[in-house]
């Protein structure tokens, strides 16, 4: 799963988008394909922030996520559901994407309060 993560994601999509981000830093959660050692690698001349292995309430997209599958409809293809996802993340509403941004000071105090436990976010 690690090298199909980089050669699916990482080095088509993410390395080319860091690239263009000078002083960037990434950050991702541990899910397997991240933490693989190919994926580190891969990884090793871009600053990543280190993710807490119990703190999945740092994850913004995880809301983004929710917000698209509420409107997915029934797709019967693959290509269907590739354009249906593609076409909803671009109309996706900013505001809620800024909301979720600003609300990461007090989603990382929550999670030091919580030791790194589950959080209301």
């Amino acid at each position: 799963m690690g090298q199909r993560y980089v050669d699916n994601i990482l080095r088509h999509h993410v390395g080319p988008f860091l690239n263009g981000l000078p002083g960037v830093i990434f950050l991702q959660d541990n899910a397997r394909p991240h933490t693989a050692r190919v994926s580190q690698d891969f990884l090793r001349h871009v600053q990543t922030l280190p993710w807490s292995a119990r703190s999945p309430d740092l994850s913004s997209i995880e809301h983004v996520w929710d917000q698209l599958k509420r409107q997915m409809p029934m797709c019967h293809s693959v290509h269907d559901l590739e354009v249906t996802v593609q076409d909803l993340w671009v109309h996706l509403p900013q505001d809620n994407i800024r909301r979720l941004i600003n609300t990461m000071p007090d989603r990382v105090v929550a999670c030091i309060a919580t030791g790194g436990g589950p959080t209301r976010y």
